[in-house]
């Protein structure tokens, strides 16, 4: 993987800019990190250099006056958001994201539940939560909001909210994913702080869009992609431009709330200390890119990647055909087209030939593999298999795992196990090979290649199994398909 960032020049340059905000207010600072806080594997993947546990270092430098609010939204709760990530729900990373800090020394001080109204789901939520003696608060739906400033800073408004009581001067509000309400958390908390006699400030630690880089950018049009469910979209920041004669680069959110940011500053202060949503935030990514053409062509990767994701969660129906579009129009203001992923091609033309289907990766030197559905393997498990010859310079033609060790293991799984299905799945033949590799020299050659497979991509003329998708991401593999099912059923 080619590198573009810097990331030690971003760990110093973001932590001197965060402590510079934290002495600028007085009691307390409620502090917006959006995006992941120490897993951002988008980031890593956009901005090649980028450690995904970068917040999360220079959080660890403030642990001692740090708390952390954990943000979910009702919504998410109610409809089961997937961490596309992760795979798992967002209710249940909220869990994990507890249990992460807690294990690093980080304080969680409480989960607050936004856009709530009545929400089942998220009663029971609370209850889980409590339960485990997790504090819980709720925030309420504000009509006519983000316009409605005076319904929205009022007692009908924020003061509706359930105030939550932190104890450290430095309040991280982070959440599950994006469009959870960490924002408007931190708003709320500064007008009932107000109320309450408690001079309080507000920042944001946003990584994207990256403020001081054009908006069309490649790396600026991946965040619209992953954000595409959410409809989020990159602006010029008119209050910036307004205030200072400069263009950057903010995203709609952020500008629609700024008025009643100001209002919030102008109740407190008397002034609002930002003359712009750019203002707020604390990003130095953008300075610390040294390879543009690097993270321009991981971008554009990252955006063919989204793109595949949202076809097959429209295929699953468990999204829209909006969300597709809106990444096809971003494909083409970047200029790029799916063949541009090695990957795709190789996979679709392996398909044809076969008649059945296929798998393809790009490994580090560019060299490209493929695997083939047989009687004994799928085609994912195939593609490891020959990766791992070929980059353990092993005979094509020789036999990993011998086809009498497949057998028993295919009795199991259909004799005693019930499953439909003989063929191994990837993390099957792992075992396997790890099995064979205690007695056979090739096999141990095999297994050992494993870790090289870390930032290789792959592409499946067929959508996967949970467990399949499961394997590639902890072997840290980029994995697209093609938005169809191996079997035409009712029932997958």
């Amino acid at each position: 993987m080619k590198l573009g960032f810097d990331n030690d020049k971003y760990l110093k340059t973001q932590s001197d800019h965060i402590r510079e905000r934290i002495d600028q207010f007085g009691d307390k600072l409620y502090l917006e990190f959006g995006g992941k806080l120490f897993d951002d594997f988008h980031a890593s993947r956009v901005l090649p250099g980028f450690a995904p546990d970068s917040k999360l270092r220079m959080l660890l430098q403030l642990a001692d006056q740090a708390e952390i609010v954990i943000a979910i939204s009702a919504a998410d709760i109610e409809k089961n958001k997937i961490r596309s990530d992760l795979g798992i729900t967002y209710d249940v990373d909220v869990l994990r994201l507890i249990q992460a800090f807690t294990d690093k020394g980080l304080y969680v001080g409480s989960v607050v539940i936004t856009h709530y109204s009545g929400q089942a789901s998220a009663d029971t939520f609370k209850k889980k939560l409590e339960h485990m003696g997790i504090r819980v608060y709720r925030h309420y739906t504000i009509d006519g909001y983000p316009g409605n400033v005076p319904l929205i800073v009022s007692d009908e408004g924020y003061g509706k909210n359930d105030y939550i009581e932190t104890s450290k001067p430095l309040v991280i509000v982070t959440a599950p994913g994006p469009g959870s309400g960490k924002m408007a958390t931190c708003l709320s908390q500064l007008y009932h702080e107000n109320k309450r006699g408690i001079k309080a400030g507000y920042a944001k630690f946003e990584t994207f869009p990256i403020w001081n880089i054009p908006i069309k950018h490649p790396v600026n049009l991946a965040y619209e992609a992953a954000t595409a469910d959410l409809n989020d979209v990159n602006m010029i920041d008119p209050f910036h431009l307004e205030a200072y004669g400069v263009t950057t680069v903010n995203y709609n959110r952020d500008i629609e709330i700024f008025p009643v940011l100001s209002a919030i500053f102008e109740g407190i202060y008397g002034d609002n200390p930002y003359k712009s949503p750019t203002d707020m935030g604390v990003n130095m990514a953008g300075n610390c890119i040294f390879d543009d053409e690097a993270c321009c062509e991981a971008s554009k990767q990252e955006i063919i990647r989204r793109y595949y994701q949202a076809l097959n969660r429209v295929a699953k129906e468990e999204g829209s055909k909006e969300e597709v579009y809106k990444i096809e129009l971003l494909m083409k203001q970047a200029k790029i087209s799916t063949d541009m992923r090695k990957v795709v091609p190789a996979a679709l033309a392996e398909a044809e030939r076969e008649g059945a289907p296929a798998a393809a990766i790009e490994l580090q030197d560019g060299r490209i593999e493929t695997g083939k559905t047989s009687n004994l393997l799928g085609a994912s498990a195939a593609l490891l298999l020959n990766a791992v010859k070929a980059l353990g310079n092993i005979p094509h033609g020789t036999h990993l795992i011998s086809p009498t060790a497949i057998e028993p293991i295919q009795k199991l799984k259909v004799d005693y196990l019930g499953s439909k299905n003989p063929r191994l799945h990837t993390d099957e033949v792992l075992i396997a090979l790890s099995m064979c590799a205690a007695t056979d020299k090739n096999a141990q050659i095999a297994l050992e290649q494993l870790p090289k497979l870390k930032h290789c991509q792959v592409h499946t003329s067929v959508m996967l199994s949970e467990v399949d998708i499961k394997t590639f991401q902890k072997l840290g593999i980029g994995l697209t398909s093609e938005p169809v099912y191996e079997h035409n059923r009712l029932y997958h």
